[in-house]
């Protein structure tokens, strides 16, 4: 393997593993959310944390694959999102939403911004895969 191409591949894998991690989070969040909302949950968080891990475990897939090795954490993403989610739980479930909301949104910002550091077929799998099921879980 060229240098060239190392780099390319560890940048792809550097970048897989920072959605990764926002998977991570995001899957942390929806839980905690889930958690406060009590006998009164709505189903289509449930929904759209079962989709987030799905994409956790995709991407770890797809770091293998490349012969990454997936990170285990969030990381800083998941102590911000603590912290977030925590303030919106204080104030009750419209802030709570609109945080989970605020969260789609940014994750949807990082794959459209970070795509460029992708190459080959990890580009295609985040265009394809990733960004669609990122779509649906916004709407939703």
């Amino acid at each position: 393997m060229s240098a060239a191409t190392q780099s390319s591949t560890l940048e792809t894998i550097d970048t897989l593993n920072s959605f990764l991690r926002g998977e991570l989070s995001a899957v942390e969040t929806y839980n905690q959310a889930i958690a406060k909302m009590g006998d009164n949950p709505i189903a289509a968080l449930a929904e759209n944390m079962d989709c987030h891990q799905l994409r956790v475990e995709a991407l770890r897939r797809e770091i293998i694959s490349l012969g990454g090795k997936p990170d285990e954490t969030s990381g800083a993403w998941g102590a911000f999102t603590e912290l977030v989610e925590g303030g919106a739980a204080l104030f009750g479930r419209t802030p709570a939403l609109a945080a989970l909301e605020a969260g789609e949104d940014r994750g949807l910002a990082q794959y459209r911004k970070d795509i460029t550091k992708l190459t080959g077929s990890a580009r295609l799998f985040i265009e394809t895969e990733i960004i669609t099921a990122q779509h649906r879980t916004h709407d939703r």
